[in-house]
């Protein structure tokens, strides 16, 4: 199985690669089309904001490969949110093979802006991408279902929200629609949830 990692510029790229390699994949990095193309699974890392995650895409010439990919595609962390349709950071348009649009947390006494650390995923429905985290195994009300998030926008709760987590209400976590997947966490900074939902997705 051949496993690539979009080079998107994204700064997770290494710790993304280990996680991948601890489960049996060689994730290579990557902007070449074909490659890309001929890949069994492509992830879409990225850390940083919407517009230059966009600008590198279109300065390779990889959008529209992006948007008419069939095998499993997975978008991590700002990868997720460059799925959907649209950011409010930077106004930017997005890939769009998900709707929606990220939107800006919202500064509060209580909640500071970047969301940063582990938070827990709420289940919302069934599919291959989160089997194993229903809470069947953790003897605590669902200790097996932390992640660690870093990110100030997020994508609210959708027909194509696979399971949520809270910050000041209900956000996207885990999405998927069709072919294309997303994690708004950091999986190769999740501990066994993390290294679960990466073994899931090699798996589809």
């Amino acid at each position: 199985m051949s496993v690539v990692l979009v080079d998107a510029g994204g700064t997770n790229i290494g710790s993304v690669r280990y996680a991948l390699a601890r489960l049996g994949a060689d994730a290579a990095l990557t902007a070449d089309a074909d490659t890309i193309r001929r890949a069994d699974k492509v992830i879409l890392p990225g850390v940083g904001a919407a517009g230059p995650g966009m600008a590198r895409l279109r300065e390779l010439g990889l959008v529209d490969l992006m948007r008419s990919l069939t095998q499993p595609v997975l978008g991590v962390c700002l990868g997720m949110q460059l799925l959907f349709e649209h950011s409010e950071e930077g106004a930017t348009e997005c890939l769009g093979v998900i709707p929606g649009t990220a939107r800006r947390f919202a500064d509060t006494p209580e909640l500071r802006v970047p969301h940063m650390g582990w938070n827990r995923l709420h289940i919302e429905r069934q599919h291959p991408l989160v089997a194993g985290l229903d809470g069947a195994h953790g003897a605590h009300g669902g200790h097996d279902r932390w992640a660690y998030f870093v990110h100030s926008y997020a994508l609210p709760p959708g027909e194509h929200t696979l399971a949520t987590a809270d910050f000041g209400g209900a956000f996207s976590a885990v999405v998927a629609r069709e072919n294309f997947h997303g994690m708004q966490f950091h999986p190769e900074r999740s501990a066994a949830v993390g290294a679960r939902l990466l073994k899931n997705f090699l798996e589809l």
